[in-house]
């Protein structure tokens, strides 16, 4: 197995070759002890996540660990590479390697796509199905097409997997009738909770990995419609299948339509908004978790702008002490989740925060918080304590490093904007 290793110097390199300039993390007016502190825990991310979390496989396909647990979750996966997008247009190994994720995962869906998590020998770790660990390869693989115009990404595997969760989609839709996936963890024997269909796709556990209380998660379906969207685009453009363009499309509205009919509440004071998850019989569970996708998150994977006024309500909702899962802190405040203990705060939830707002005050706020996660290992784990940061969870976990590192590319291009 080869090991993908690229130093940081060369990595704040590649970066300025890409963006035109000479790359740091801010690019603002933060004190300079501050500014220097993101800055290393930005080369340190950047770096980390490449050179210890993704390998190559002697089967050509690339294999990416979540960190301290050595698997691979479909989703973790797929958000670990992103960042790495822009460099692959003007490196091939790192386009070989992107592609070899994308295969990979293909391969792992086609074993079991009820499956969120695999081991590197493709054997199944988890089987919690998971609506968003099926639509993180097509959205990558999507992004990657439109950054690179490499359609050679959408290898006959590739395409045999995307097909199949089509498929799946659909089949889950009505779970009631069709679908025979059940699981320990959840009611009725396995089934899950009762729910009337409504359009949207049925799910058993959310990005956190934790049992839904309702089966249709609101945030999760809003990243279905814009994936099935980027799939029409592909059966369209580079398979020239009408036919599979017209069923991702015909389904993606089909979800949107259930979303607005069914997703949305009435809540004092910030008006309608939307809920996390609901079961179309009437219940909404009014609550937003800090795993993307997310109601905090709904800009960021491009469901509707961060200037949407029912966004904007939800918004306020998420980021205030009505969601049970916000915490405030002496040294941070932002979105937690049931997943860990409580007053522990996300880094992924604040990168996120960050990502979806145009507030300068409100962006170099959240940069403080992450700041103040790094304990000096230059690390951002899963959670930590609002009050007292030394105290977290997860020594070793990739995705809100390489989501910090995307955050970085974002703020330095809207820097660069005219």
């Amino acid at each position: 197995m080869l090991k993908l290793f690229v130093c940081a110097g060369f990595v704040l390199a590649l970066l300025a070759w890409t963006t035109g300039g000479p790359a740091t993390a801010t690019e603002t007016a933060f004190p300079p002890l501050l500014s220097s502190k993101l800055d290393t825990l930005y080369a340190t991310a950047y770096d980390e996540t490449i050179g210890r979390h993704v390998t190559a496989q002697r089967d050509g396909t690339t294999y990416v660990s979540t960190g301290d647990i050595r698997a691979e979750w479909l989703r973790d996966a797929s958000a670990i590479v992103r960042p790495y997008i822009g460099v692959s247009r003007h490196d091939a190994d790192m386009a070989k390697s992107l592609r070899g994720v994308v295969e990979r995962q293909a391969r792992y869906i086609l074993i079991d796509p009820y499956a969120n998590a695999f081991s590197a020998d493709y054997k199944v770790v988890e089987e919690k199905f998971e609506v968003d660990s099926l639509l993180y390869p097509i959205w990558f693989a999507s992004d990657y097409y439109r950054q690179t115009k490499d359609a050679s990404i959408f290898t006959p595997t590739v395409r045999k997997a995307f097909e199949r969760v089509l498929h799946v989609l659909h089949v889950e839709q009505h779970h009631d009738t069709r679908s025979h996936y059940t699981n320990s963890q959840l009611a009725r024997g396995g089934r899950g909770s009762a729910v009337r269909y409504t359009g949207m796709v049925w799910t058993a556990f959310r990005p956190s990995d934790d049992p839904v209380r309702y089966h249709y998660n609101i945030p999760v379906n809003m990243l279905a419609v814009v994936v099935l969207r980027d799939l029409s685009a592909i059966a369209k453009h580079v398979w020239h299948d009408g036919h599979t363009a017209a069923d991702a499309w015909g389904l993606s509205t089909e979800i949107q339509r259930g979303i607005e009919q069914n997703g949305s509440l009435n809540l004092a004071p910030f008006g309608r908004i939307y809920a996390y998850e609901v079961d179309g019989r009437g219940h909404f569970n009014v609550m937003d978790d800090a795993n993307v996708p997310s109601l905090l998150a709904i800009p960021y994977f491009g469901y509707l702008p961060k200037d949407n006024s029912l966004y904007l309500a939800t918004r306020r909702f998420v980021l205030s002490d009505r969601n049970p899962y916000f915490f405030r802190g002496s040294y941070a405040a932002g979105e937690s989740s049931p997943h860990t203990p409580h007053g522990y705060v996300w880094p992924l939830a604040l990168c996120v925060q960050a990502l979806t707002s145009d507030d300068p005050a409100e962006i170099n706020q959240v940069f403080g918080y992450i700041a103040e996660a790094d304990v000096g290992d230059h690390r951002l784990h899963e959670s930590f304590d609002a009050n007292w940061p030394e105290s977290y969870t997860r020594p070793d976990f990739a995705w809100p490093n390489a989501l910090y590192a995307e955050l970085i590319q974002n703020r330095r291009a809207s820097y660069l904007s005219p």
